[in-house]
């Protein structure tokens, strides 16, 4: 079959909530302990070189070319300048994502699993066709980090204050706050 997702393929994750929520990006230097990276949405997936393009790097010893299949636990390396980091759930989420269910802050790490799985996904398709398992560009998907067993559903939680982005990225408990598709991300080829 054509247009299956493959480890090591490069990858923009486009938000879905009001139809555009903007393509997940790294945007400045972040101040957490171990993180490199601070992650925001931006109104294009390609702000500067490589910040809105991310590889998809398998967390359980499949190799590079092996289909991508939903329920898969993943790592999402940033290709910001070559090595942005690996996503990751690093500090709690602001009081007021925190009124909406959230729970961690997003940023990128300069390494995998700084912190007990925090930079490891388990990536759910929503929308395959066909339903082989099997997760293709264009599918809607969820990602689940699997931080102490529950990091929460990756999101978008209000507007963004840092330059060029559209709105603040962290973790949710719910799977579909509000029913507004805040948790859900289109996969788009890089």
């Amino acid at each position: 079959m054509a247009n299956e997702l493959h480890y090591a393929d490069r990858i923009h994750l486009q938000n879905l909530y009001q139809g555009d929520g903007g393509y997940l990006d790294t945007n400045g230097s972040s101040n957490l302990a171990g993180a490199k990276y601070a992650v925001s949405t931006a109104t294009v997936s390609n702000r500067g070189e490589g910040t809105g393009t991310w590889e998809i790097v398998s967390g359980s010893c499949k190799k590079a070319g092996d289909i991508v299949l939903s329920g898969d636990v993943v790592y999402l390396r940033n290709l910001y300048l070559g090595n942005g980091g690996y996503l990751d759930v690093n500090g709690q989420a602001t009081s007021t994502q925190k009124t909406y269910g959230g729970l961690f802050d997003v940023s990128t790490a300069w390494g995998k699993d700084r912190d007990e799985n925090s930079s490891r996904w388990q990536i759910f398709d929503q929308s395959a066709s066909p339903q082989d398992g099997a997760v293709r560009f264009n599918d809607t998907v969820q990602l689940w980090n699997t931080y102490h067993g529950r990091g929460g559903f990756l999101e978008t939680n209000h507007t963004s204050s840092a330059a060029g982005a559209r709105f603040d990225v962290d973790t949710n408990a719910y799977s579909n706050r509000g029913s507004s598709n805040v948790t859900f991300w289109k996969v788009l080829q890089a």
